[in-house]
């Protein structure tokens, strides 16, 4: 069976370029929660933070993919401000493109796979890619978020989230982040070299694309590594 390891970047819009009634439907809860003034500056804060949690409100700025049998893969990232060329690194191909082709690069190598692998993806990334292809016109490949909670029907397109595997669908009170899991189990953190999910929008703002795509490859081989735990550990019957 051939796996696939993927994880995404996102970033959100610009609130402030948002119209009207698009800032009072995420924002007209603040008022009446709000305290005082600095609180609701806070809370505004954190929902102009938040916009790249949701694809209706941002957009994916990367997305890596990873064989961890082969080691090799790939990342596709936007550049939208530098030329930037492809280039290679330690059997990873980085590839700047537009969102829109981003997507249309993933479907094309998921075409490829029967098993996708992920972290936390059932609740974040696939339903992230999905709903980001539909709002640019492209056709998803796979269904790739059939079986959550039971076995998929489609043999070509099983889904390891690994957040829900090594909880046992929440059976493990704690849902630990990627950082967490890999301390458990002695796997380099993708946040060791400074960078995490967080800072993704600001080092974007900054035209700081190549770090962006360079750590979102850490997170897919950490994940692969992760993966391999599982596999050899974990996997009853799935």
């Amino acid at each position: 069976m051939s796996s696939l390891v993927f994880d995404i970047e996102t970033i959100g819009e610009d609130f402030d370029k948002m119209d009207k009634n698009t800032k009072e439907a995420l924002t007209y809860w603040i008022e009446r929660e709000s305290m005082s003034e600095t609180e609701y500056k806070k809370n505004i804060d954190k929902v102009k933070e938040r916009l790249g949690l949701s694809p209706f409100t941002g957009r994916i700025v990367s997305i890596a993919v990873l064989n961890p049998d082969t080691k090799k893969g790939a990342v596709y990232f936007q550049s939208p401000r530098k030329r930037l060329k492809k280039f290679s690194k330690n059997n990873i191909d980085f590839v700047p493109l537009e969102e829109k082709t981003i997507l249309k690069n993933f479907w094309k190598v998921a075409e490829k796979y029967d098993e996708f692998v992920t972290y936390n993806g059932q609740s974040f990334d696939v339903p992230y890619i999905i709903i980001r292809s539909a709002a640019n016109k492209v056709k998803p490949t796979k269904n790739i978020m059939s079986n959550r909670y039971y076995r998929s029907q489609d043999p070509k397109a099983k889904h390891v989230d690994l957040m829900d595997q090594l909880t046992f669908y929440g059976a493990v009170m704690s849902r630990p982040k990627l950082h967490m899991a890999c301390r458990a189990f002695g796997i380099k953190s993708p946040k060791q070299e400074g960078v995490a999910g967080d800072d993704v929008a600001k080092l974007f703002t900054r035209g700081y694309y190549r770090q962006i795509a360079e750590y979102n490859v850490r997170d897919v081989v950490a994940t692969a590594e992760l993966y391999k735990i599982w596999r050899d550990y974990f996997r009853f019957g799935f």
